[in-house]
């Protein structure tokens, strides 16, 4: 049985845009789906970059994130031990690469940029983390 592997990007932003740049993935169970993004619009390094998915008739899952200058990674634990997100700044490039694939990893992948909002109040700040796709 294959697993269909679909990424979608839909801009939101006027004039800044993710373009997936292999935008559909068949791939079999027990291998390993490589996906990747490109950024433009923005300064690219300036953000963490971050994966998501959606299974069909299912809400948004967060997989994981790569840190705005590539040193670090943050990564859901449902995902731990098989998912691996890197950037290549100098490309504006965000890599995914998910590993030991069964069919419940059948669903639509989004990269997106998180946005952060901050409001200083008296004694502490307080951020708003949002995520672009």
């Amino acid at each position: 049985t294959n697993v269909l592997i679909l990424t979608v990007h839909t801009p939101r932003v006027k004039g800044q845009n993710l373009e997936s740049i292999s935008s559909v993935a068949e791939v079999k169970p027990g291998e390993t789906l490589s996906l990747s993004c490109r950024g433009s619009g923005f300064t690219f390094g300036s953000y963490h970059m971050q994966w998501v998915r959606q299974q069909p008739g299912k809400a948004l899952v967060w997989m994981g994130r790569v840190w705005n200058n590539g040193q670090g990674q943050d990564y859901a634990k449902s995902f731990e031990g098989r998912i691996e997100i890197t950037r290549d700044n100098s490309k504006n490039i965000v890599y995914l690469k998910l590993s030991g694939l069964t069919e419940e990893d059948s669903a639509v992948y989004y990269c997106a940029r998180q946005a952060q909002t901050c409001v200083q109040m008296i004694q502490k700040r307080i951020c708003t983390n949002t995520l672009i796709v």
